[in-house]
């Protein structure tokens, strides 16, 4: 084999062997400064640039080279270029033609110049001011443009001052011209694959948010919570991570794991998108379509009403008025007594005592004259129900209707197709409502068949929801109260222990209240007192 076939060899396959590093390349970045130095590296160029395109038909430096001035800018390297972009067509529209770069793309083919200096048609006066500068010769071009699978073309890729063997310049061969634009198409392959798989995760991710979003905005009353959650769950997640001693030590995550977990938060409650409103907005117990307190205050009016007849009767037939008026007082007073225990009742609480309870169905024993003349009980079994719920506002039924909606969300997200590195989603997303003693729901997991990530994603869903001053049946709690109950939680074999003493000890907490809870809200705490915390320690 002849010495020029040897050489053309050894040329092919360091084009091949560059054409399988740039389809392993992940990062664009690194992946134009690839292209860039593996087309020096087979035309043997002392330097090249590579230009994207952007709006407004510009030309934009990416990344700049030069061996013989030992200049790097742009890309990786973090110094930025100070050339401005070179416009395709001029202010008065017509085609930039004095630029080489510009020419490339409007013509849609390479542009091979011998010497710059003796090239009519272009205008190098920006090459001779940079030449005069740097004491540099520019003299053969090899300017080619970079076409995606649809023939677009997406950036020029322009090599300078090809070099012999001697290490004289020469012009770029005709070889060197095809080698070059056959890299040139595999880069063009390989930038829009990248450009592709940014854009479908961009497209996964807004689609993911908006979902999240909506979620937020079906609920007055839940706003930001889909927004909070992933916020938190990241940010325990990251301080188990860095953990060096203790049980989660050996835990780590890639920033494709990061990535998977943060989308993971943002679904976690996508199945409320089935929810009823008048179920997830239910501020107070006898809220429906809409809040039925109202009709036992019309009861109430109308038994006052019956009463003040009674009255006008008895003073009619004679009787004692003041006596009479006496007893029309007392039973006045007794019933708005009652109304404003019933209407405190309806709006729920942590706990409601046994004797309010009772208290409720003694009122119900009272009747009154419906519209119909028929006698009926001032309270209905259905209100009576309501109105004596011991915790909250949302009676064991319309409870499981909001439970049902973990159910929802595991079922969505295991039916969606997800590529192998968000396979772990619908596991994250659908277990934080499990608890660690098996107690939970729906599936009634034990902390040993949860991942790490999936029970991260139950304390930041407690934690927010303790916290959260937007909910219409509790106030915003004291930061303290909300890590005293969180802590009780870990006692009772709700919460992840060894996550719980991270996210106090790691001071997870306070970063997330600082960033999201108004001032007032943040009250001292004594961490070392919190129930069931137990600092970590080395192991």
């Amino acid at each position: 084999m002849s010495h020029g076939a040897d050489v053309f060899t050894q040329r092919i396959e360091r084009l091949n062997s560059i054409g399988i590093a740039l389809s392993a390349e992940k990062n664009p970045v690194k992946l134009l400064e690839q292209i860039l130095h593996g087309a020096k590296a087979i035309t043997n160029a002392d330097g090249g640039t590579i230009y994207s395109i952007g709006e407004g038909g510009q030309l934009y430096f990416e990344t700049l080279s030069s061996d013989s001035l030992k200049m790097c800018l742009g890309g990786t390297t973090g110094k930025p270029i100070p050339f401005k972009p070179v416009p395709l067509y001029l202010p008065d529209g017509a085609p930039n033609r004095s630029s080489i770069v510009a020419c490339a793309v409007l013509d849609g083919t390479t542009v091979n110049i011998p010497d710059a200096y003796h090239a009519p048609g272009f205008d190098f006066s920006g090459t001779r001011a940079f030449d005069l500068q740097t004491r540099y010769r520019s003299t053969s071009f090899l300017t080619v443009p970079l076409r995606n699978h649809e023939a677009e073309i997406i950036g020029v890729l322009q090599l300078l001052n090809a070099r012999n063997e001697s290490g004289n310049i020469v012009p770029f061969s005709e070889t060197d011209q095809r080698l070059t634009e056959s890299l040139a198409s595999q880069a063009a392959t390989a930038l829009t694959k990248h450009a592709l798989i940014d854009g479908m995760n961009n497209l996964l991710e807004s689609f993911i948010r908006l979902i999240a979003s909506s979620i937020d905005e079906k609920s007055p009353y839940i706003g930001g919570h889909c927004k909070r959650v992933p916020e938190l769950t990241m940010m325990l997640a990251d301080a188990a991570a860095r953990c060096d001693r203790g049980p989660l030590k050996d835990f780590a995550m890639t920033e494709a794991d990061r990535h998977e977990l943060r989308l993971a938060g943002w679904l976690h409650d996508c199945g409320k998108i089935t929810t009823p409103e008048w179920v997830m907005d239910k501020a107070t117990k006898l809220s429906g379509v809409f809040d039925r307190i109202g009709l036992v205050e019309t009861r109430f009016s109308v038994l006052k009403r019956d009463a003040e007849i009674t009255l006008l009767k008895a003073v009619m037939s004679g009787e004692d008025r003041n006596l009479v008026e006496q007893e029309y007082a007392r039973s006045c007073a007794s019933l708005d007594d009652e109304i404003a225990f019933l209407r405190r009742a309806n709006t729920g609480g942590e706990f409601m005592r046994p004797e309010d309870q009772q208290r409720v169905h003694e009122i119900a024993a009272r009747t009154w004259i419906a519209p119909d003349g028929s006698s009926q009980p001032i309270l209905s079994p259905d209100e009576v129900k309501h109105l004596t719920i011991s915790k909250g506002t949302l009676s064991p039924e319309e409870r499981e209707i909001i439970n049902h909606h973990i159910v929802v969300t595991i079922r969505m997200l295991e039916a969606l197709p997800f590529p192998k590195h968000l396979r772990r989603i619908p596991e994250f997303a659908g277990g934080h409502h499990e608890r660690m003693d098996g107690k939970g729901y729906p599936k009634g997991l034990t902390r040993d068949q949860m991942s790490v990530q999936a029970r991260v994603l139950g304390i930041a869903d407690v934690f927010e929801a303790l916290t959260a001053s937007d909910r219409p049946y509790k106030k915003a709690m004291p930061l303290s109260q909300a890590l005293a109950i969180l802590g009780r939680m870990k006692l009772d074999g709700h919460i992840d222990p060894d996550l719980f003493d991270v996210f106090i000890g790691e001071g997870v907490w306070l970063d997330y209240a600082k960033r999201f809870l108004p001032p007032e809200q943040i009250d001292p705490v004594e961490v070392s007192a919190l129930p069931g915390y137990r600092p970590l320690l080395a192991t």
